[in-house]
Protein backbone atom coordinates (compact mmCIF):
# COMPACT_ATOMS: atom_id res chain seq x y z
CA UNK A 1 0.00 0.00 0.00
CA UNK A 2 1.14 3.55 -0.66
CA UNK A 3 0.00 7.11 -0.42
CA UNK A 4 -2.72 8.43 -2.71
CA UNK A 5 -2.27 12.09 -3.60
CA UNK A 6 -5.59 13.93 -3.31
CA UNK A 7 -4.36 17.46 -3.94
CA UNK A 8 -1.22 19.53 -3.53
CA UNK A 9 0.17 18.64 -0.12
CA UNK A 10 -2.75 16.35 0.81
CA UNK A 11 -2.47 12.56 0.82
CA UNK A 12 -4.53 9.56 1.92
CA UNK A 13 -2.93 6.44 3.34
CA UNK A 14 -5.35 3.53 2.74
CA UNK A 15 -6.92 1.39 5.42
CA UNK A 16 -10.06 1.12 7.47
CA UNK A 17 -9.92 3.86 8.58
CA UNK A 18 -7.89 5.66 5.95
CA UNK A 19 -5.45 8.25 7.33
CA UNK A 20 -5.30 11.74 5.86
CA UNK A 21 -1.86 13.40 5.74
CA UNK A 22 -1.64 17.17 5.20
CA UNK A 23 1.76 18.76 4.58
CA UNK A 24 2.42 22.25 5.93
CA UNK A 25 5.86 23.53 4.84
CA UNK A 26 8.33 21.05 6.37
CA UNK A 27 5.84 19.44 8.74
CA UNK A 28 2.77 17.22 8.48
CA UNK A 29 -0.40 16.58 10.44
CA UNK A 30 -2.40 13.38 10.20
CA UNK A 31 -6.08 12.67 10.80
CA UNK A 32 -7.17 9.34 12.30
CA UNK A 33 -3.91 7.39 12.68
CA UNK A 34 -5.87 4.13 12.89
CA UNK A 35 -5.05 0.73 14.34
CA UNK A 36 -3.00 -2.37 13.64
CA UNK A 37 0.33 -3.80 14.72
CA UNK A 38 2.45 -2.11 12.05
CA UNK A 39 0.30 0.90 11.21
CA UNK A 40 2.47 3.39 13.10
CA UNK A 41 5.57 2.16 11.26
CA UNK A 42 3.84 2.50 7.90
CA UNK A 43 2.78 6.08 8.66
CA UNK A 44 6.26 7.04 9.87
CA UNK A 45 7.74 5.60 6.67
CA UNK A 46 5.36 7.49 4.40
CA UNK A 47 5.94 10.76 6.25
CA UNK A 48 9.71 10.31 5.92
CA UNK A 49 9.26 9.75 2.18
CA UNK A 50 7.54 13.13 1.97
CA UNK A 51 10.63 14.71 3.58
CA UNK A 52 8.73 16.20 6.51
CA UNK A 53 8.33 15.67 10.24
CA UNK A 54 5.09 14.78 12.01
CA UNK A 55 3.79 17.80 13.91
CA UNK A 56 0.41 16.65 15.26
CA UNK A 57 -2.31 14.02 15.16
CA UNK A 58 -6.00 14.87 14.85
CA UNK A 59 -8.85 12.45 15.47
CA UNK A 60 -12.43 12.63 14.25
CA UNK A 61 -13.53 10.73 17.39
CA UNK A 62 -12.26 8.43 20.11
CA UNK A 63 -13.14 4.93 18.89
CA UNK A 64 -10.27 2.49 19.20
CA UNK A 65 -9.96 1.73 15.47
CA UNK A 66 -9.24 5.42 14.83
CA UNK A 67 -6.71 6.16 17.59
CA UNK A 68 -5.13 2.88 18.72
CA UNK A 69 -1.68 3.61 17.27
CA UNK A 70 -1.61 7.25 18.39
CA UNK A 71 0.62 6.55 21.43
CA UNK A 72 3.24 5.03 19.11
CA UNK A 73 3.57 8.18 17.03
CA UNK A 74 5.70 10.95 18.50
CA UNK A 75 3.21 13.80 18.12
CA UNK A 76 0.45 15.33 20.27
CA UNK A 77 -3.12 14.15 19.73
CA UNK A 78 -5.97 16.68 19.29
CA UNK A 79 -9.64 15.72 19.75
CA UNK A 80 -13.02 17.35 20.42
CA UNK A 81 -13.73 17.77 24.13
CA UNK A 82 -16.70 15.35 23.97
CA UNK A 83 -14.37 12.58 22.81
CA UNK A 84 -11.20 12.75 24.89
CA UNK A 85 -12.54 10.60 27.75
CA UNK A 86 -13.68 7.98 25.23
CA UNK A 87 -10.20 7.85 23.75
CA UNK A 88 -8.36 7.86 27.07
CA UNK A 89 -10.49 5.26 28.87
CA UNK A 90 -10.67 1.69 27.53
CA UNK A 91 -13.75 1.17 29.72
CA UNK A 92 -15.50 4.24 28.26
CA UNK A 93 -14.88 2.89 24.76
CA UNK A 94 -16.50 -0.41 25.75
CA UNK A 95 -19.43 1.38 27.41
CA UNK A 96 -20.14 3.34 24.24
CA UNK A 97 -20.07 0.22 22.07
CA UNK A 98 -21.44 -2.52 24.31
CA UNK A 99 -23.29 -0.66 27.07
CA UNK A 100 -21.08 -2.08 29.82
CA UNK A 101 -17.73 -3.77 30.16
CA UNK A 102 -17.62 -6.14 27.20
CA UNK A 103 -16.68 -9.83 27.23
CA UNK A 104 -13.00 -10.20 26.34
CA UNK A 105 -12.45 -10.52 22.60
CA UNK A 106 -16.14 -9.90 21.87
CA UNK A 107 -15.78 -6.50 20.22
CA UNK A 108 -13.90 -6.11 16.95
CA UNK A 109 -11.74 -3.25 18.25
CA UNK A 110 -11.43 -4.03 21.94
CA UNK A 111 -8.21 -2.14 22.70
CA UNK A 112 -7.10 -2.23 26.35
CA UNK A 113 -4.32 0.39 26.19
CA UNK A 114 -4.79 4.00 27.22
CA UNK A 115 -4.54 6.79 24.65
CA UNK A 116 -3.40 10.18 25.89
CA UNK A 117 -5.14 13.23 24.40
CA UNK A 118 -2.87 16.28 24.57
CA UNK A 119 -5.30 19.02 23.48
CA UNK A 120 -9.04 19.47 22.98
CA UNK A 121 -10.85 21.75 20.56
CA UNK A 122 -14.33 23.11 19.90
CA UNK A 123 -16.30 22.89 16.67
CA UNK A 124 -15.56 25.98 14.61
CA UNK A 125 -11.89 26.10 15.64
CA UNK A 126 -9.26 26.25 12.93
CA UNK A 127 -6.44 23.73 13.27
CA UNK A 128 -3.48 23.54 10.91
CA UNK A 129 -5.33 25.24 8.08
CA UNK A 130 -8.51 23.18 8.53
CA UNK A 131 -11.89 24.09 9.98
CA UNK A 132 -13.50 21.73 12.49
CA UNK A 133 -17.23 21.09 12.03
CA UNK A 134 -19.84 19.13 13.96
CA UNK A 135 -20.79 15.84 12.34
CA UNK A 136 -22.03 13.99 15.42
CA UNK A 137 -24.48 11.10 15.50
CA UNK A 138 -22.00 8.26 15.14
CA UNK A 139 -20.28 9.48 18.30
CA UNK A 140 -20.93 12.45 20.62
CA UNK A 141 -18.02 14.59 19.43
CA UNK A 142 -17.68 13.30 15.87
CA UNK A 143 -15.76 15.97 13.95
CA UNK A 144 -15.20 16.72 10.29
CA UNK A 145 -12.05 18.50 9.12
CA UNK A 146 -12.62 20.89 6.22
CA UNK A 147 -9.74 21.95 4.00
CA UNK A 148 -11.36 24.86 2.17
CA UNK A 149 -8.21 25.63 0.18
CA UNK A 150 -8.34 22.21 -1.46
CA UNK A 151 -12.16 21.76 -1.28
CA UNK A 152 -12.03 18.51 0.65
CA UNK A 153 -13.62 17.27 3.87
CA UNK A 154 -12.36 14.38 5.96
CA UNK A 155 -15.68 13.17 7.36
CA UNK A 156 -14.67 10.28 9.62
CA UNK A 157 -17.58 7.97 10.44
CA UNK A 158 -20.33 10.48 9.77
CA UNK A 159 -21.22 8.34 6.74
CA UNK A 160 -20.09 4.96 5.40
CA UNK A 161 -19.37 3.20 2.14
CA UNK A 162 -22.07 0.87 0.81
CA UNK A 163 -19.92 -2.22 1.37
CA UNK A 164 -19.52 -1.42 5.08
CA UNK A 165 -23.25 -0.86 5.62
CA UNK A 166 -24.27 -3.94 3.64
CA UNK A 167 -21.84 -6.13 5.60
CA UNK A 168 -23.26 -5.04 8.99
CA UNK A 169 -26.84 -3.97 8.29
CA UNK A 170 -27.09 -0.57 9.94
CA UNK A 171 -24.80 2.46 10.08
CA UNK A 172 -23.34 2.58 13.58
CA UNK A 173 -24.95 5.55 15.32
CA UNK A 174 -25.84 6.64 18.84
CA UNK A 175 -28.23 9.50 17.98
CA UNK A 176 -30.52 9.15 14.98
CA UNK A 177 -31.46 12.83 14.68
CA UNK A 178 -27.85 13.98 14.82
CA UNK A 179 -26.78 11.36 12.28
CA UNK A 180 -29.43 12.60 9.82
CA UNK A 181 -28.43 16.22 10.42
CA UNK A 182 -24.79 15.37 9.69
CA UNK A 183 -25.73 13.67 6.42
CA UNK A 184 -27.64 16.80 5.37
CA UNK A 185 -24.65 18.97 6.28
CA UNK A 186 -22.43 16.75 4.14
CA UNK A 187 -24.89 17.04 1.26
CA UNK A 188 -24.32 20.82 1.30
CA UNK A 189 -20.57 20.30 0.92
CA UNK A 190 -21.07 17.72 -1.84
CA UNK A 191 -23.32 20.11 -3.75
CA UNK A 192 -20.55 22.73 -3.52
CA UNK A 193 -18.01 20.42 -5.14
CA UNK A 194 -16.08 19.22 -2.08
CA UNK A 195 -14.35 15.85 -2.07
CA UNK A 196 -15.81 13.88 0.87
CA UNK A 197 -13.56 11.34 2.56
CA UNK A 198 -15.19 8.75 4.84
CA UNK A 199 -12.95 6.80 7.18
CA UNK A 200 -14.38 3.50 5.91
CA UNK A 201 -14.88 3.73 2.17
CA UNK A 202 -13.45 5.52 -0.84
CA UNK A 203 -13.37 9.32 -1.29
CA UNK A 204 -16.38 10.54 -3.28
CA UNK A 205 -17.32 13.74 -5.06
CA UNK A 206 -20.23 15.28 -6.94
CA UNK A 207 -23.04 12.92 -7.96
CA UNK A 208 -21.21 9.90 -6.52
CA UNK A 209 -20.97 11.63 -3.13
CA UNK A 210 -24.64 12.61 -3.17
CA UNK A 211 -25.69 9.08 -4.13
CA UNK A 212 -23.68 7.59 -1.27
CA UNK A 213 -25.06 10.10 1.24
CA UNK A 214 -28.57 9.34 0.02
CA UNK A 215 -27.85 5.62 0.48
CA UNK A 216 -26.88 6.25 4.12
CA UNK A 217 -29.96 8.40 4.69
CA UNK A 218 -32.29 5.95 2.94
CA UNK A 219 -31.01 3.06 5.05
CA UNK A 220 -31.84 4.79 8.34
CA UNK A 221 -35.19 6.10 7.10
CA UNK A 222 -36.17 2.66 5.81
CA UNK A 223 -35.12 1.14 9.14
CA UNK A 224 -37.38 3.56 11.02
CA UNK A 225 -40.34 2.32 8.98
CA UNK A 226 -39.26 -1.31 9.37
CA UNK A 227 -39.07 -1.02 13.14
CA UNK A 228 -42.59 0.39 13.31
CA UNK A 229 -43.77 -2.46 11.11
CA UNK A 230 -42.00 -5.09 13.21
CA UNK A 231 -43.34 -3.61 16.46
CA UNK A 232 -46.91 -4.44 15.55
CA UNK A 233 -45.88 -7.41 17.69
CA UNK A 234 -44.03 -6.62 20.97
CA UNK A 235 -40.29 -7.33 20.73
CA UNK A 236 -37.15 -6.97 22.77
CA UNK A 237 -34.31 -4.91 21.36
CA UNK A 238 -32.30 -8.06 20.63
CA UNK A 239 -35.22 -9.58 18.71
CA UNK A 240 -35.65 -6.34 16.81
CA UNK A 241 -31.95 -6.12 15.88
CA UNK A 242 -32.10 -9.73 14.67
CA UNK A 243 -35.13 -9.01 12.49
CA UNK A 244 -33.51 -5.92 10.98
CA UNK A 245 -30.33 -7.85 10.15
CA UNK A 246 -32.37 -10.66 8.60
CA UNK A 247 -34.25 -8.14 6.46
CA UNK A 248 -30.95 -6.78 5.08
CA UNK A 249 -29.50 -10.25 4.51
CA UNK A 250 -26.78 -9.96 7.16
CA UNK A 251 -25.54 -13.08 8.93
CA UNK A 252 -26.37 -12.65 12.63
CA UNK A 253 -23.10 -13.41 14.40
CA UNK A 254 -22.91 -12.53 18.12
CA UNK A 255 -20.48 -9.69 17.35
CA UNK A 256 -22.59 -8.17 14.57
CA UNK A 257 -25.75 -8.51 16.63
CA UNK A 258 -24.09 -6.69 19.55
CA UNK A 259 -22.92 -3.97 17.14
CA UNK A 260 -26.40 -3.48 15.68
CA UNK A 261 -27.97 -3.28 19.12
CA UNK A 262 -26.36 0.15 19.53
CA UNK A 263 -28.16 1.86 16.60
CA UNK A 264 -31.34 -0.09 17.38
CA UNK A 265 -31.33 1.48 20.87
CA UNK A 266 -30.97 4.89 19.21
CA UNK A 267 -33.93 4.16 16.92
CA UNK A 268 -36.02 3.04 19.90
CA UNK A 269 -35.19 6.23 21.82
CA UNK A 270 -36.14 8.44 18.86
CA UNK A 271 -39.43 6.64 18.19
CA UNK A 272 -40.33 6.56 21.88
CA UNK A 273 -39.62 10.28 22.28
CA UNK A 274 -41.85 10.96 19.27
CA UNK A 275 -44.67 9.03 20.98
CA UNK A 276 -44.79 6.35 18.26
CA UNK A 277 -43.91 3.36 20.45
CA UNK A 278 -44.26 2.37 24.09
CA UNK A 279 -42.53 0.03 26.53
CA UNK A 280 -44.03 -2.90 28.40
CA UNK A 281 -42.86 -5.70 30.66
CA UNK A 282 -43.69 -9.11 29.18
CA UNK A 283 -41.15 -11.73 30.21
CA UNK A 284 -38.62 -8.94 29.86
CA UNK A 285 -38.58 -5.41 28.49
CA UNK A 286 -40.37 -5.20 25.17
CA UNK A 287 -41.47 -2.46 22.80
CA UNK A 288 -44.56 -2.11 20.68
CA UNK A 289 -46.25 0.40 18.44
CA UNK A 290 -48.39 2.88 20.36
CA UNK A 291 -52.06 3.14 19.56
CA UNK A 292 -53.98 5.94 21.29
Amino acid sequence: MGLRKLDEGVYLYPGSPGTLIKVLDDEAVIIDPGHGGGRHKDLKREIRKLGVKLKAQLATHGHADHVAVAPRLDAPLFMHRFEFSIAESPLNRELLTFGSKAPRGFLVFQFPEEVRVHAVFEWGDELFGMETIQLSGHSPGMTGFVDNENSLLYAGDSFFGERVINSVGLPYLVDLGLYKASIKELQNYAENGYLLIPSHGKPVKGEEALNLLNFNLARVEETESLILEFLEKPMSMAELAFRVMKHYGVEATPQKLALNLVPVRAFIAELYNEGKIEALVDNGLRWKIRRD
